[in-house]
């Protein structure tokens, strides 16, 4: 039976050239009108017709929100930090002046300056590294638009089958290089088919406000990086471990105000099965 798309929403993501942006795109597509944006030249994104070439320090976003005129934008852009800020604001104009709403994908680094514990939706956001602080910037300007506007979604490290970190991962495996592990960092982990499932259910109820999306366990990295690798079914690994710090160091967002249904939660084995596939 074929998916009846739903007229209700025009969906721009910006930067759906990249990881997220693709999976996410692939799972909305079927049912709502969809729209991406990619960077660098590409035959595959310039013969469809719901792509559109931005480049983020060269072209103003005005153009592309002219012609898609989406009802929900969802962020998840890499590039240049100020030409992002740039950018986003800009969005924040249109959001405002059409009545739309802002999906922005943030990330657990707005704490990266919090060491002790894990972080919840409310905690003060403090960084100590550029990536951290430009993405305070930028929820902090949105925080400021009426709560009904903006969805900011902080995610953990993530996961999958194509993700940058498992090619990463099994490129040093290839080459017999060591793979870089923090014995001492306590984090929550994710997927992009969960992360586009969890956007996709907040798009269908009208969801807004400040989401963790992380698994609710937590796991050390140094763990899940040898189980990830034992699931890829490898032995003897080389790894060099990295010490930032000689205590446990938390990098962890956890839902305490806004959790999805049970069934849109996970848990860090959830992953290591699903790369098993």
């Amino acid at each position: 039976m074929r998916k009846k798309k739903d007229n209700k929403h025009r969906i721009l993501i910006l930067g759906a050239s990249g990881f997220l942006g693709q999976a996410i795109y692939k799972e909305l597509c079927g049912y709502f009108r969809t729209f991406g944006t990619y960077c660098r030249d590409n035959r595959a994104f310039s013969k469809n017709q719901h792509y559109f070439q931005y480049n983020i320090e060269e072209d103003d976003i005005f153009e592309i929100l002219d012609i898609v005129k989406p009802t929900i934008i969802i962020s998840a852009i890499r590039g240049n930090f100020s030409a992002q800020v740039i950018a986003h604001y800009h969005i924040a104009e249109y959001i405002l002046a059409t009545n739309s709403k802002l999906f922005f994908l943030s990330s657990a680094n707005v704490f990266d300056a919090y060491s002790k514990f894990p972080s919840y939706e409310d905690d003060k956001t403090l960084s100590h590294s550029m990536y951290g602080h430009f993405k305070i910037k930028i929820e902090n300007m949105l925080l400021r638009l009426p709560k009904a506007h903006v969805a900011i979604i902080r995610l953990p490290m993530v996961f999958g089958a194509q993700s940058p970190r498992l090619q990463e991962i099994k490129l040093h495996l290839r080459e017999k290089l060591p793979i870089e592990v923090f014995p001492n960092l306590i984090m929550n982990v994710t997927t992009d088919s969960k992360v586009t499932q969890q956007i996709h259910y907040m798009i269908n109820r009208n969801k807004t406000g400040i989401y963790h999306l992380g698994s609710q366990d937590l796991v050390h990295h140094d763990d899940f990086i040898r189980e990830i690798i034992l699931s890829l079914g490898i032995k003897n690994p080389l790894f060099k471990q990295v010490f930032t710090t000689n205590d446990d160091r938390y990098l962890a967002v956890l839902p305490k105000e806004n959790k999805l249904p049970k069934h849109l939660q996970l848990l860090s084995q959830d992953i290591l099965n699903e790369l098993e596939v």
